[in-house]
């Protein structure tokens, strides 16, 4: 798209204050060095989007009558900044929230999801629809490196569930070293947990266990590639994936629930020098058996977001079919229908799973 035919006003979802959400007019932004402008064509609620409304859930949430929220988007590239290289115009792209400043040590290690100047604009961290404008709009400007060329047979629609499965990606990878061959519990059926048992069962693993509390969502995990599938509220998680395990537990944990009691759920589950990694935002302290974690030698990690470049990844194997997010969206809306597309993300209508803005 020419310059000459992008509007200077567009639709933008505005956080007014706590679960006041209102689309209106905004100036389309201009990208800088190493950025481009993108048309977003579809974006995706997550779990995260609703503390965002609901107040400041990051400390560098920018100030209310201002912030455009959103961090799982997709697009076309539409005007490129100075020394872009990397992308053409007409691109179609998916987008990682996260860029770190690129600067401190943890970025330079590739931490970037952990950045020690995260909020710092002025210092290049940006979290897209966290800390700076997101892509709850017609308009949104990226930086390249946050940017991954979509294949012809992945929609929009189903680009936005890979910057989710990138987070999933991300737990597999620093849970390591290997998953051929290895049994893993997945606590949590929501669209973290969803897309990281397909990716799970991708990688090779043995057995895939699945616990969570709606039979619709377990369900729809044993058509995504679990071997198994355990409703909490029915039978005890723990006693069952010991059962299917002889006795003797699972390999590793992704906890992705956020449930206060799934903590100490994944420590007895898991067999003595395995895994756990803590994917769930929480509600508040959770109380766990560590003494026991410390005794059988368990290792516990946390990540955030979709680091070590995940959402590359994750789109690779959506082209090979070994991904499939399109299962997991329940609801669409306009974004002039975005508060009500929260509305039923936040109170679970009609078995909300995934409810994605159809922007473009």
């Amino acid at each position: 798209m020419a310059l000459s035919a992008i509007a200077s006003g567009m639709r933008s979802a505005v956080i007014f204050g706590p679960s006041d959400l209102r689309v209106v007019e905004k100036a389309v932004p201009r990208p800088g060095p190493g950025e481009v402008l993108l048309r977003v064509e579809a974006a995706s609620l997550c779990g995260t989007d609703l503390k965002i409304r609901a107040g400041s859930f990051f400390p560098s949430q920018p100030a209310p009558g201002t912030f455009t929220p959103g961090h799982e988007y997709a697009g076309t590239v539409v005007e490129l900044g100075p020394a872009v290289e990397e992308f053409a115009i007409g691109d179609r792209v998916v987008v990682e929230a996260h860029r770190g400043c690129m600067r401190c040590q943890n970025c330079v290690r590739g931490r970037y999801t952990s950045c020690l100047n995260y909020g710092r604009a002025d210092l290049g961290h940006r979290a897209m629809g966290m800390s700076v404008d997101g892509g709850f709009a017609d308009y949104v400007v990226n930086h390249v490196s946050t940017l991954y060329r979509l294949p012809d047979v992945v929609s929009f629609e189903d680009a936005v569930m890979i910057t989710t499965a990138g987070t999933s990606m991300y737990a597999i990878d620093t849970m390591g070293p290997l998953v051929a061959g290895e049994t893993v519990a997945v606590i949590g059926p929501g669209p973290v947990g969803l897309t990281a048992v397909q990716i799970l069962s991708a990688l090779g693993a043995a057995r895939v266990i699945l616990t969570g509390t709606r039979d619709s969502r377990l369900r729809l995990g044993r058509e995504m590639g679990a071997d198994l599938v355990v409703n909490a509220r029915d039978t005890d998680p723990v006693d069952a994936v010991l059962e299917a395990t002889g006795g003797v537990g699972v390999d590793a944990v992704l906890e992705c629930s956020g449930a206060n009691e799934s903590v100490d759920q994944a420590i007895r589950m898991c067999k003595p020098a395995g895994r756990i990694v803590l994917v769930g935002y929480f509600h508040g302290p959770v109380t766990a058996d560590l003494n026991r974690a410390v005794k059988t030698g368990l290792t516990l990690f946390t990540i955030r977001g979709e680091g070590n470049r995940a959402v590359g990844r994750a789109v690779t194997l959506a082209e090979r079919g070994l991904l499939r997010p399109a299962p997991l969206i329940t609801h669409r809306f306009p974004l002039e229908g975005i508060a009500e597309a929260f509305d039923t993300l936040e109170q679970r209508r009609d078995d909300a799973l995934k409810v994605v803005l159809q922007i473009g």
